[in-house]
């Protein structure tokens, strides 16, 4: 499974999804942006805007940023596969 979250120290938005993904047992690598919008060429590259979270699922190839967006993929795609296991 190759799921990445962009994300910033500090930021609730963030927390709530990192949280909901520790809480499925969902492997994933985190990976810490700048304060600055300006200093975020990652997340710029990756998702097309400054702005995080960003999740990036490469095995289902999908990309997207918006915290409440961002947890209802996870419950549609990952809850299910949680429960079952």
């Amino acid at each position: 499974m190759s799921v990445t979250l962009y994300q910033l120290d500090g930021c609730p938005y963030c927390e709530k999804v990192a949280d909901r993904l520790d809480e499925l047992g969902i492997d994933y690598d985190s990976v810490w942006v700048e304060a600055l919008h300006s200093e975020r060429d990652e997340v710029k590259r990756v998702s097309g805007q400054r702005g995080v979270p960003v999740l990036v699922d490469g095995d289902r190839g999908v990309t997207m940023a918006e915290s409440e967006r961002i947890l209802e993929f996870i419950d549609t795609t990952y809850a299910p596969e949680a429960r079952s296991a």
